[in-house]
């Protein structure tokens, strides 16, 4: 088939080569700008370089609802556009303008984590398992039928990192495998239950400001998620900005007031956590290792050098 690829960064670059790989025709290629957004810097391989290296026609575009554009990809006649990671709305006149509609590649188990950062929501909200779905575009984002779509386990310490690697690496097998059923005819695919979906915005620094009602189980997960080459979750010592890099949830159970530096356990320092902690029943989150506001990265048990006092999410 004659396609043309829209995608951004490590996802959309995945995609490219997989389609370059493949049987397929890539006739066009259209990208975003560079970008200065913390989280659009991270995985930034460049679709537009890897098109132009094999002659690819390449466009580059912020929202793909120009005339220019319109025109230039009647001209290219693809039989369908495969996208991903592309960050705006594509309109009708495009999804729909090739004979079989547009694929979209999406990081998350549809109809759940649709939207911005999967990975890092779905980490952050305990899921067992991540993916990668192939959907045809409809006009409601992300909901179109599922053609394939493809698991893997999220283990007991993966951080988002781990789970990027995993899942990037299903980007050629979806994608591949859905236009082959394309190809063979296929024409019906899996309806999404949209009673199960969920739909998320794009990650802030307020997303990584630790809330320390949050139970100690949660907030070790925002740690994990929050791995580098990701900006840490962060809170405030004395006024002071500090960064939490490591942490598990405490053996102990610990109560009184969310945010007090409490108890020496293990190699770690013990933080009481949760909106409930006056019960005494919740387990606390044991920092190991942070980041200071002026970059030096330690131990937590040498930085907290005596217990009392709070961490909190203002200086």
């Amino acid at each position: 088939m004659r396609v043309v690829m829209f995608g951004y960064q490590t996802w959309g670059h995945r995609t490219l080569r997989a389609l370059l790989d493949s049987e397929h025709d890539v006739v066009m290629v259209v990208t975003h700008p560079k970008s200065e957004h913390a989280y659009e810097k991270i995985w930034s391989d460049s679709v537009a370089d890897l098109a132009e290296e094999h002659g690819v026609p390449v466009i580059i575009r912020n929202r793909p609802d120009d005339e220019e554009l319109l025109q230039r990809l009647k001209e290219a006649d693809p039989d369908i556009i495969v996208a991903n990671n592309w960050r705006t709305w594509i309109p009708p006149r495009i999804y729909g303008l090739p004979r079989f509609g547009t694929l979209n590649i999406h990081d998350s188990l549809l109809p759940k984590f649709a939207g911005f950062s999967p990975l890092i929501w779905a980490l952050i909200n305990g899921e067992r398992e991540v993916g990668v779905t192939a959907h045809m575009m409809d006009e409601v984002l992300d909901a179109g039928d599922i053609v394939d779509q493809r698991a893997v386990t999220v283990g007991p310490t993966d951080t988002a990192t781990d789970l990027f690697h995993k899942t990037v690496d299903l980007i050629a097998p979806v994608t591949v495998g859905a236009l082959d059923l394309i190809a063979s005819g296929r024409t019906e695919f899996t309806k999404q239950d949209r009673s199960q979906a969920s739909f998320f915005h794009k990650r802030s620094e307020e997303d990584i400001r630790i809330n320390w009602d949050w139970p100690a189980d949660a907030l070790e997960r925002l740690i994990r998620a929050q791995s580098a080459p990701y900006p840490s979750a962060f809170t405030f010592h004395k006024g002071r900005r500090l960064e939490v890099l490591t942490a598990v949830v405490s053996e102990g159970r610990y109560g009184g007031t969310p945010g007090r530096v409490f108890y020496r356990e293990g190699d770690g320092v013990v933080i009481v956590a949760g909106a409930d902690a006056r019960t005494g029943r919740n387990h606390g989150l044991a920092i190991t290792r942070v980041r200071t506001e002026d970059g030096q990265e330690l131990p937590a048990a040498e930085y907290f050098t005596s217990m009392g006092g709070y961490l909190t999410g203002r200086p």
